[in-house]
């Protein structure tokens, strides 16, 4: 592609030398250059792009997105420009063809919930015969394939790239998690989303790195319902109305108390063999329907909602509705495995403390015998995390056994003194096994009818992190090892 023609595509400040050259690519990343790219400088948190462009120009590229001065050879082509995370996004979407306009494009934006929501919609659509993908914190799904991610909201090129691809396996549909960093950093721009959803919002992602103050992280997540043709929200948040601010488009809005277009009834939880479910009423206008969700927790009568209200604009049937929550199936959160005899495995990915006391919630929910925890703490991460996660398990486990997760660069064995300390003034029993998988295999040897086995920490990560490496380890194959082996001696 000639890169004067994606210049057509963004506000130029000025351009340096001459555009009309063939682009074969764009990169905003220093480390992996090619020859006949366009190199587009971005700013991050640590390193800036601009201070890379001589030893990329060394490296064969020629042509460059900049939004500072910087110094060049003469025959490099430098575009000034505002802002280049924006010039990224607008140029991303010109180079592979705004693939975004061809697909319908859902995107979920709130504190909690996008995740499993996602999935919950990708289910139901799939159920409707849309072939759908998923881009969120679990990575990037599209047919066979799974690609892990760093960020929820990938860089605007990944966005593009992937929304491409997903046209070149026939998906027809993709949904999306936009979160208020993609926004601050500009990677939705452009993109005019079929339906955007709001879900909920708490005082999270304040400070650091992240947003300076409370407003400045609502005005971020207001930003997809200006890029939204129609939009469903959370009625029963307190900051839907402001969400809904500045933007015109038509909306529905779901909840569990009166006024909202979809709402959900008081929620029956039922342990059906090793298995929860979740049953609620669905109302919209004069229509009622049962609907269970296979995801345990009040919450997930909340993503449900989500779920039916976008599917329903989309105009999935509910039987396709009912279908596709009874089998949704989320990686790694509050993921109940299959095949486990008569008690229940669930692998979660709670990593700190809140999440781990709604783990807990959540399970009390539904009836079991007793519980057995194992879990450990990532390294180089809060230590105060170690002590409130042990006191947590301390006091709603029949047994903790603690064990590795992910020390880094850390020691195992300090990790689980730390951990230790939070226990054991809880009078909460626990074992320490520092194998992880050893670990696992002794909750499961020890779990009897109706007792709860919960592998907390990794939830949808399938490696060990230790010094550096990243060692493969997945808890789905290792519990299915454990069942296998079991199964062979009694043979």
């Amino acid at each position: 592609m000639k890169l004067i023609e994606l210049l057509n595509e963004i506000k130029t400040i000025s351009v340096k030398g001459n555009p009309d050259i063939e682009i074969q690519d764009i990169m905003y990343d220093s480390r992996t250059p090619k020859k006949e790219s366009l190199f587009v400088c971005l700013k991050g948190y640590t390193l800036d792009g601009h201070d890379y462009v001589n030893e990329v120009y060394k490296m064969g590229v020629r042509s460059f997105v900049v939004e500072k001065d910087v110094a060049l050879p003469d025959d490099a082509v430098t575009i000034f420009v505002e802002n280049t995370r924006v010039s990224l996004a607008y140029l991303s979407a010109a180079f592979f063809g705004f693939p975004s306009k061809k697909l319908i494009t859902v995107a979920l934006t709130g504190t909690k919930g996008k995740t499993s929501a996602s999935f919950m919609i990708k289910s139901i659509l799939e159920k409707s015969g849309k072939k759908v993908g998923v881009i969120g914190t679990i990575g990037i799904f599209y047919g066979n394939t799974h690609i892990e991610t760093d960020n929820s909201t990938p860089e605007s090129y990944e966005i593009h790239k992937y929304f491409a691809k997903m046209l070149e396996i026939g998906c027809d549909t993709v949904v999306i998690e936009a979160t208020s960093q993609g926004f601050m950093m500009h990677r939705t721009n452009g993109i005019i989303f079929d339906i955007g959803i709001f879900t909920n919002l708490s005082r999270d992602h304040i400070g650091g790195n992240e947003h300076p103050d409370f407003e400045h992280y609502v005005n971020c997540k207001k930003q997809l319902f200006r890029q939204s043709e129609f939009a469903v929200f959370n009625r029963d948040s307190e900051y839907w109305e402001i969400m809904l601010e500045g933007s015109n488009c038509p909306y529905t809005t779901f909840g569990m108390s009166d006024g909202a277009d979809y709402t959900g009834s008081t929620p029956q939880y039922i342990t059906e063999k090793n298995h929860f479910f979740t049953y609620f009423y669905c109302k919209n206008g004069l229509e009622m329907h049962k609907i269970e969700v296979s995801i345990p927790g009040q919450f997930s009568v909340y993503n449900a909602l989500v779920a039916i209200a976008c599917t329903r604009q989309l105009n999935s049937s509910y039987e396709d509705i009912r279908s596709g929550l009874r089998t949704t199936v989320v990686k790694g959160r509050m993921e109940i495995l299959p095949d486990t005899e008569d008690f229940t495995v669930i692998i979660d990915y709670a990593h700190n403390e809140l999440s781990m006391q709604s783990l807990y919630n959540t399970i009390n929910l539904y009836s079991h015998n007793k519980i057995y925890t194992v879990f450990g703490c990532g390294g180089n991460r809060s230590k105060l995390r170690r002590f409130a996660m042990g006191e947590i398990s301390g006091q709603n486990s029949d047994l903790s056994i603690i064990t590795s997760d992910n020390p880094r660069l850390e020691s195992v064995i300090d990790i689980i003194e730390d951990i230790i300390k939070g226990i054991e003034p809880t009078g909460g029993e626990y074992e320490i096994i520092v194998d992880r998988k050893s670990a696992i295999f002794e909750a499961l040897e020890k779990a009897t009818k109706g007792d709860i086995v919960l592998i907390v920490g990794k939830g949808h990560q399938d490696y060990e992190e230790i010094q550096g490496e990243k060692y493969p380890f997945d808890e789905r194959l290792i519990v299915a090892e454990y069942f296998e082996r079991k199964s062979s001696n009694k043979q």
